[in-house]
């Protein structure tokens, strides 16, 4: 039989004939070039706050005779804002008004007397202090009636009315609330970290509002808290300096976001997307940098601040000029060959 000698040459043949390895794949990817960090924006959300806002109380108790304004009705500098029934402190006016005249005429007729050395400089001098006593307590009467009446401090817009007519109320209780309808300030808030950023006299602002969408209104700093007793951040405060007033007309109550742009403080640290941070389960961050023959290493790097809408600063492991994979981060292995789609 000549079918075992066959099949034994065909084991032969296929033994010597060596099989060709598959290709090596290489994976494409995306990169970016590592660059300084140099200026770092950061978005916050903030709010539009009066420049002037007062919520305005009566010196003394009484009940409210009248309050000719109410909600959301502008008023003029110095308009009657609120009245009190003014009779218990006209009928004192009138009593120490009584008073102050008598003790005035007492102490004219004493310093004719006086001139004529009819009477001692001791009882001229008492009728002079009686005399000073009356008009004190007369002009102070005068001041209680003029505090019956609240007026407006400056032009606004009355925000809230929190009494009624012919209600009994308490000195010091809120009667209403005046506000500035236009004003000039931003606040935000800010976290601890941000409070260096502050002190650094190139740090610039710039706010944008949702109703005035292209227009981006730069701003300076105000004032700032240093203390943050709720732990929820530091207030600031931002005053715009606004090129067209009439324009853009802002309120209180607006929101808008305000962008703070400001040099890192780490000197040579670089900025890359967001995506390009390589952390694996195991632990740590990592980017994969790109060598000159197109194969990429793992490196660890340091982070810093997350800024913008995407990007993070990287302020150790990666030099400026350097080519860091932004796309396929999870799939590459070390020394592996890449081809560059961008």
């Amino acid at each position: 039989m000549r079918i075992i000698p066959l099949l034994t040459l065909l084991v032969l043949v296929a033994g010597c004939v060596r099989q060709a390895p598959a290709p090596q794949t290489i994976r494409p990817v995306k990169v970016t070039t590592a660059s300084g960090a140099g200026l770092i924006e950061k978005d916050f959300a903030g709010m539009a706050t009066p420049d002037d806002a007062v919520t305005l109380a009566f010196k003394l108790a009484g009940q409210v005779l009248d309050v000719p304004v109410s909600q959301g009705q502008q008023v003029g500098k110095g308009s009657l804002l609120a009245e009190l029934d003014p009779r218990d402190i006209e009928l004192q006016v009138s009593a120490t008004r009584s008073a102050f005249e008598e003790a005035r005429s007492v102490q004219q007729r004493m310093q004719r007397l006086l001139a004529h050395e009819a009477v001692s400089r001791q009882e001229a001098e008492a009728a002079a202090t009686r005399y000073a006593q009356a008009r004190s307590t007369y002009e102070n009467t005068l001041d209680l009636l003029n505090d019956t009446r609240l007026r407006a401090p400056f032009s606004g817009v009355v925000e809230r009315v929190y009494v009624d007519n012919f209600e009994r109320v308490q000195a010091g209780q809120s009667i209403l609330r005046l506000v500035n309808p236009t004003t000039t300030t931003v606040q935000f808030t800010l976290p601890e970290s941000g409070l260096a950023v502050l002190r650094d006299s190139s740090t610039r602002f710039s706010v944008l509002f949702d109703n005035y969408r292209g227009a981006l209104i730069p701003a300076r700093l105000k004032d700032y808290a240093q203390t943050s007793s709720d732990a929820s951040g530091f207030p600031v405060s931002l005053t715009l300096e606004n090129p067209d007033p009439g324009h853009y007309r802002i309120s209180p109550g607006m929101s808008c976001t305000i962008t703070m742009q400001s040099a890192d403080p780490v000197p040579d640290a670089v900025s890359l997307p967001v995506s390009a941070i390589f952390a694996p389960a195991e632990g740590g961050t990592y980017v994969w940098v790109v060598g000159p023959d197109d194969r990429v290493t793992r490196r660890a790097v340091t982070l810093g601040e997350l800024f913008g809408r995407d990007r993070v600063v990287i302020d150790s492991g990666v030099s400026a000029g350097e080519r860091v994979v932004t796309a396929g981060v999870y799939r590459l292995r070390e020394g592996e060959q890449v081809r560059i789609l961008n």
